[in-house]
């Protein structure tokens, strides 16, 4: 159980980190639009991928034939 609590703030630590740097760089006036721009792409192309994995695993987890095999 500390374990999973643990880990509960360990993401939220970093996710107000990321939202923290990201509303930094963002806000930057001196960065380029294009390169800001750029970087926002890139970001939701990883969230996109990143959620399209864990559907992926859920997916299978649920027609996993093995589910009650030991590892």
């Amino acid at each position: 159980m500390w374990q999973k609590v643990a880990l509960v703030l360990m993401a939220l630590g970093m996710l107000a980190l990321i939202g923290w740097s990201a509303n930094a760089f963002f806000a930057e006036s001196e960065i380029p639009l294009v390169v800001r721009i750029a970087v926002g792409a890139i970001g939701a192309g990883i969230l996109i991928m990143l959620g399209l994995a864990i559907k992926d695993r859920v997916k299978k987890a649920k027609t996993d034939e093995f589910k009650e095999v030991e590892r």
